[in-house]
């Protein structure tokens, strides 16, 4: 993998990513008059869920769905020279938010605790938002994009991983896709993300808790416990001598699956290389099995869970976790007063039927 890196009009960092022997010089320059980015990011500390928040109220002004004449993630090309990337063509890029959640530039000047409630302690929205692109065509997608192409953009997750989890400050690196307009995507090109939080995010924090109870109690390790369990249960998907995708077994989400390397390894930059390759095929498939399971696209998530970077890191194992809000067609799973009152699910489908279903071959 070659990379190059440049900077925008702005200052913003803006990296490309090209197969090895494949990658042509990256010298276009960003013609744009950017001013600079102004990030106003808080931290807020919730004292009876024990969860910091982030507030980012800068982010009401970012683009939101543009016609793809106007696509920010296109490449620059005649009659469309207002982008994100400068380049006539690229394979993937990687390029800081304009408009971030975290950001290493922060104000740091923040109070220790919010106005009038001494117990929400203050903290600066420090950290790092990227945008990962993954082809320069507009009208694809990640299920479509091949064997090679997806397993580019899989050593960059790992690149990217590593590298923000060297910055000082940073506790988490968290590697994501939104598709679908259901699911709140607001640029319809084919694209990812990456936050690096500087703190742990809820949903690591409760399983490491779960893994240390399971071992307390039992001795055994949660992780490995539950994936020997799918490997030979009835809600396995697919999967080849290094992953298997699953449908959880209390499985939150309408459509879900869960895809576990079988060797233990902290985040996507341990992976070896026929790890790797074996991912980039497997995630292809069950991309695949999403799209084809209703006669219009499947909105979903993707979801990296990464181990935090300064701890609990023996302890954890990479997964993936991919889910759909879609029940049935023209159905959605809305998250109302159960789930978005009390945190508690429930769900519309099956786990063992759901993954009868994505088992079905095309």
């Amino acid at each position: 993998m070659i990379r190059t890196s440049r900077r925008l009009a702005d200052g913003r960092e803006l990296l490309y990513f090209d197969a090895d022997g494949s990658a042509p010089a990256r010298t276009a320059e960003d013609p744009r008059d950017l001013p600079p980015v102004s990030t106003r990011s808080q931290l807020r500390w919730d004292p009876l869920l024990g969860e910091w928040v982030v507030l980012a109220s800068h982010r009401q002004t970012r683009t939101f769905l543009p016609p793809a004449d106007l696509c920010p993630l296109c490449p620059t090309r005649p009659g469309r020279e207002s982008t994100e990337v400068p380049e006539a063509d690229y394979q993937v890029v990687v390029f800081e938010n304009r408009f971030p959640s975290l950001a290493t530039t922060v104000d740091t000047d923040v109070p220790p605790v919010a106005p009038g409630a001494p117990l929400t302690g203050l903290r600066p929205g420090f950290g790092r938002c990227e945008v990962v692109v993954f082809t320069s065509e507009h009208d694809r997608s990640f299920a479509t994009l091949g064997q090679d192409r997806a397993r580019l953009v899989v050593d960059v997750w790992a690149e990217r991983t590593a590298e923000l989890s060297g910055i000082d400050g940073v506790e988490q690196v968290f590697v994501f896709e939104n598709s679908g307009e259901e699911i709140g995507v607001t640029l319809s090109h084919p694209h990812g993300q990456i936050y690096a939080y500087p703190f742990v995010t809820p949903r690591v924090e409760k399983v490491l808790a779960s893994v240390a109870r399971h071992r307390a109690d039992t001795g055994g390790d949660l992780f490995a416990d539950v994936l020997a369990a799918e490997r030979s249960g009835p809600r396995v998907v697919a999967g080849n001598p290094h992953w298997t995708a699953f449908v959880p077994a209390a499985a939150r989400w309408p459509y879900e699956v869960q895809v576990f390397p079988h060797r233990r390894v902290p985040d996507l930059a341990a992976l070896d290389g026929d790890e790797r390759d074996a991912l980039a095929g497997l995630y292809l498939d069950v991309l695949g099995r999403f799209a084809r399971r209703f006669d219009t696209p499947m909105p979903y998530i993707a979801a990296w869970n990464q181990a935090p970077v300064a701890r609990g890191r023996e302890d954890w194992w990479l997964h993936l976790q991919l889910f759909s809000l879609r029940r049935a067609p023209g159905k959605l799973k809305y998250l109302a007063g159960s789930e978005s009152g009390m945190g508690a699910f429930i769900s519309d489908t099956t786990p063992e039927d759901v993954a009868e279903q994505l088992r079905a071959p095309a």
